[in-house]
């Protein structure tokens, strides 16, 4: 069965999608079968593993409509032969619409039920989720063993870890009782910054148990990473070097 790991935080531009494109593509290089499913209705993980700029080439043919059929078999695309993507648009921000006046399950396990015919095919399934406390997200949380938990190097984020947790709690006592956190990754890092430094200690000092060793720092390299992609680009080795050090720690701990 696929070992399911999660990206999330109620906060926007903390590298949720950065990092779970990058974690794919790397398990990927490494021989594992992988599919990176995109909860975010942005599609922005969809347009960085796909290469794909315009959304609507997915349409009727995404994460919502596999939610809808209770099957993502059919709606899952190859990037190649190890990496998979279950795309999303713009159409996933009505999902709320659909869970709440016509799925006969529970809401919060749909997404765990579209998944269960593709599974045992997997070795790995990365789930990228937007940043709000939406169906989505609780979906995720629903079929996820792992939270990796985002934090972006500010006062707004730092207000926001607790917050997240407390969610990831709620979701183990309701609806998900495999469900752990592997850890919070601190991304976006910026070492010439004083505010930046003192949060990546504040938030280390209050969560030692759970922070990576691993510190994500802004690097130009990695923000061109959409813009070249991630198989050709002539700077991947440099934009991936935090990201593999991340991903050695992250398999170490869900594999415990």
């Amino acid at each position: 069965m696929a070992h399911t790991i999660m990206f999330g935080i109620q906060k926007g531009g903390v590298g949720k999608t950065m990092t779970s494109g990058v974690t794919a593509f790397l398990l990927k290089e490494e021989g594992f079968r992988v599919l990176a499913v995109d909860m975010d209705s942005q599609g922005n993980l969809s347009q960085f593993l796909s290469g794909v700029e315009d959304l609507a080439e997915f349409e009727g043919e995404t994460v919502l409509e596999a939610i809808k059929k209770g099957d993502a078999k059919p709606y899952i695309k190859m990037i190649d032969d190890q990496l998979h993507l279950l795309p999303a648009d713009d159409y996933l921000a009505t999902i709320p619409q659909f869970l709440f006046r016509e799925y006969k399950g529970n809401p919060s396990l749909a997404l765990k039920s579209c998944l269960e015919s593709v599974q045992g095919y997997y070795d790995y399934i990365v789930i990228d989720t937007p940043p709000a406390l939406s169906e989505q997200t609780i979906n995720a949380l629903g079929v996820a063993n792992d939270v990796v938990i985002m934090f972006e190097t500010s006062k707004f984020c730092y207000s926001a870890v607790p917050r997240f947790i407390e969610t990831i709690e709620a979701a183990k006592e309701r609806i998900n009782p495999d469900l752990r956190i592997a850890g919070i990754l601190r991304t976006l890092a910026d070492s010439r910054r004083s505010d930046s430094t003192m949060m990546v200690n504040l938030i280390a000092e209050d969560y030692p148990d759970l922070v990576f060793d691993t510190v994500i720092h802004r690097r130009a390299t990695t923000g061109r990473l959409p813009i070249y992609g991630l198989a050709e680009s002539p700077e991947s080795k440099q934009a991936f070097s935090y990201h593999a050090k991340f991903l050695k720690e992250l398999k170490s701990r869900v594999s415990q």
